[in-house]
């Protein structure tokens, strides 16, 4: 009987103690955590070649469910543009440190000189979490343009790869 006792105070130990250090050491896809990401890529657009930069951040309100914010800049071709993106991404949850994403996007896109654009689209990929602080994600975009004007643009509709580092805290 006293061993019984015993095993019984260890396992409620135990599980006080899971239940204490979890939000602690929350994933980093967990409710509460928030993004900070950098993106890096290249796109071709207007018959100029660009150099996409951006920054974005977000906010995980519920267990892989985020909404976030993303902006970017591209340079090196002329006219200079620039997105703000609001979307919604959700990451499955898996028992591996590989977490596939899918995800949805508005974006507003100011352009020297033209009418400014607004898009909408989805993307999906792949995140690979190296640690609790910080993942990459290698996936894809679909982005449709609204009000697309054939004359301007020779495809209303872009596919792309995207590369992202962010992390989590």
């Amino acid at each position: 009987m006293i061993i019984r006792k015993s095993m019984w105070f260890h396992i409620v130990i135990i599980i006080i103690f899971s239940i204490a250090i979890s939000d602690t050491y929350a994933e980093p896809f967990g409710k509460g955590s928030s993004r900070v990401s950098v993106v890096v890529g290249s796109g071709y657009t207007l018959n100029e070649n660009y150099v996409i930069l951006g920054l974005g951040a977000g906010y995980f309100v519920l267990n892989g469910l985020e909404l976030g914010l993303d902006g970017q800049a591209w340079v090196g071709g002329d006219p200079d543009i620039y997105k703000l993106k609001p979307q919604a991404t959700y990451i499955i949850p898996t028992q591996s440190r590989i977490r596939p994403y899918a995800g949805v996007f508005y974006s507003h896109i100011f352009i020297d000189g033209y009418d400014d654009q607004d898009t909408v689209g989805g993307r999906g990929g792949i995140y690979f979490t190296s640690n609790e602080k910080w993942f990459m994600g290698i996936g894809a975009v679909y982005e449709s343009y609204l009000d697309c004007d054939k004359d301007l643009y020779s495809s209303c509709d872009d596919v792309y790869p995207e590369i992202t580092f962010s992390v989590s805290f």
